[in-house]
């Protein structure tokens, strides 16, 4: 379905055509004057100069050749040579009626749909989840959802840090306390115990706990890169180890992820890859792109056009081990053999940027991807508290990703429990719904490049541009569209008429530009747009609510018009909170 921009446009294109000019120069924007009219063109300013006239005369002759009873019902040259476009309101409420029956909403579809692959999550195995996992999670969750939403095929994958030196680590720790243990003999053959000697409880005490020892004591910390290695290496012992840390932290990991509503179709890591660097590192070698530079093996990625110093992207260390460089490029091996990606598109801290920069030129000029996969770094900033800093407990500490989610849902739950009289289990339910959104919503509307301040206090306000706000304006509606129909009217035969009002008018342009808003959205990989988007949406609808008795209208077509309406704004609506990844309550 196209767009009411496009259509809009193709009206004004006929136009400037029938009037002797060149239809590059219809182009048709937003206004950025709403009070005089909702779209405007200013190509009569842009051929003045090709056409050698005044701009003034090129608009009166264009809008003399605008076509009656299309989407522009009034147009008005205005010096020096603006046009400025009021919509058809029958056109515009024709317009929403096939919205409401397209099964996107009047979203265009991607014409070519692509592969792609979505690296978000990220978390380093047996430690727990903290505020500093939140981001990766919540943004990469909802641009998965966007570019799935637009018709590709999308893949996400949560990316484990599950072999790294944390590992060594762990084993050393668990060694030095429970010698004994079978994993540990060097002569054991039989089976190893189906049950882990330890909880995600132990392992989350046990890695700080060898970390700061390791700092401490030289002789441990090689003896934990020793076990790292012997672990890598496919010591069985170790190995029947690294089985149960797995099991024991994604049990727990999905859990956390579940609890914020994000779902990953691959829960692959970075052993995963481990199989693929030997004959990856073999042909860099082979092929000529791989040198030794101070007994590291190395690629160049450094360009001509560079303005700053892109070191090498290193491959191996003097002692022959991998690196995130590895990994990061065998990861790309592995999937270009499982799924041929068009793009992969990568959500991590914007600090990371120097080592993707050198990653994606390393895959690029090593033929590890083909030249025309495109790799998307999406670089976030910081969540932080109200000090500017980086977002801590009262004690200082970094907060768990659990205990965040427990407080907001507390302070939900004590909202809505304040002012109404509902069972227990259904406050519980819509506090967990609402301090979701809260937290969703206050992360995704700034720009993910951007650090942003986590303000409890404002995140969690039924007032404002905040996610409890969206959700109250949507089970709004709910309620209305509930009363009318317990009223004993139908559903079936409701459709959307020309609008009667200012409010119900600019209502229906605000729900009017949904597909151009995704059309942006899943362009910039921008779910902040969602949000501004859905933002004015509500407070459209608000203002309708508060000017008209919607229930009350005793003309039976005008309010099966309103009831249509209301309709098309919750599933806008609805649709817009899923691809940012939470869901509404039917009542707060």
């Amino acid at each position: 379905m196209k767009k009411i921009l496009d259509l809009i446009t193709e009206e004004m294109e006929q136009a400037f055509a029938d009037a002797g000019y060149e239809k590059e120069l219809a182009r048709v924007t937003l206004s950025n004057r709403p009070d005089l009219c909702e779209y405007q063109c200013n190509g009569a300013m842009a051929g003045a100069k090709k056409y050698h006239k005044a701009p003034i005369m090129i608009a009166e002759e264009v809008v003399a050749k605008i076509p009656e009873n299309g989407y522009i019902s009034g147009a008005e040259a205005v010096k020096p040579g603006f046009i400025n476009l009021k919509t058809n309101p029958a056109a515009v409420a024709d317009y929403l009626n096939q919205m409401e029956a397209d099964e996107k909403l009047g979203a265009e579809e991607v014409e070519n749909p692509k592969t792609i692959v979505i690296d978000y999550g990220g978390p380093n195995v047996a430690k727990p989840l903290h505020v500093g996992h939140l981001r990766s999670a919540i943004i990469g969750e909802s641009v998965k959802r966007i570019t799935r939403f637009m018709g590709n095929k999308v893949i996400g994958d949560i990316h484990l840090g599950d072999w790294g030196y944390q590992m060594g680590l762990i084993i050393t720790e668990l060694k030095k306390r429970q010698p004994d243990l079978p994993y540990f003999d060097d002569n054991f053959i039989g089976e190893y115990p189906k049950e882990a000697p330890f909880t995600i409880s132990d392992l989350e005490e046990i890695y700080p706990a060898a970390s700061a020892y390791a700092k401490e004591h030289d002789d441990y910390r090689e003896e934990a890169l020793d076990a790292t290695f012997q672990l890598q290496s496919g010591k069985r012992g170790y190995r029947a180890i690294w089985d149960h840390m797995m099991n024991v932290s994604v049990t727990d990991l999905k859990k956390n992820y579940a609890n914020l509503n994000v779902e990953f179709d691959l829960w692959k890591g970075e052993s995963d890859a481990q199989k693929y660097i030997p004959d990856m590192v073999e042909r860099l070698k082979k092929e000529g792109y791989a040198h030794i530079d101070n007994g590291a093996l190395v690629v160049d990625v450094k360009e001509e056009t560079d303005t700053k110093e892109i070191p090498p992207c290193m491959i191996l260390k003097s002692d022959g081990a991998a690196l995130y460089d590895t990994t990061d490029l065998a990861t790309l091996v592995e999937r270009e053999e499982l799924f041929q990606p068009n793009e992969v598109i990568y959500v991590v801290d914007k600090r990371q940027e120097l080592h993707f920069v050198q990653v994606f030129r390393c895959a690029k000029k090593t033929g590890i991807v083909k030249e025309d996969t495109k790799l998307t770094f999406l670089g976030f900033g910081t969540m932080n508290g109200k000090d500017g800093k980086p977002f801590k407990t009262r004690e200082g500490g970094v907060m768990r990703l659990e205990n965040l989610i427990r407080e907001i849902t507390e302070k939900m739950y004590e909202k809505i429990t304040e002012n109404r009289t509902v069972s227990e289990e259904e406050a519980k339910a819509t506090a967990k719904m609402v301090g979701m959104a809260a937290i969703k919503y206050g992360d995704l509307s700034n720009q993910a490049a951007k650090d942003y301040v986590f303000d409890v206090d404002r995140f969690t306000s039924f007032e404002g541009n905040t996610g409890p706000y969206i959700l109250y304006t949507i089970v709004r509606i709910k309620s209305i569209l509930n009363k009318y129909k317990e009223s004993g009217k139908s559903m079936d035969d409701i459709k959307i008429l020309s609008a009667t009002s200012e409010s119900e008018k600019a209502l229906m342009l605000e729900a009017a530009k949904f597909g151009s808003v995704m059309e942006n959205v899943y362009e910039e990989l921008a779910p902040h747009k969602i949000c501004a988007y859905i933002y004015d949406l509500a407070n459209a609808f608000n203002r309708f609510y508060h000017e008209t008795k919607i229930l009350a209208e005793e003309d039976e077509q005008k309010q099966k018009s309103y009831i249509a309406l209301l309709t098309l704004t919750r599933d806008i609506l609805t649709t817009c909170i899923d691809l940012l990844g939470f869901e509404a309550p039917e009542r707060m």
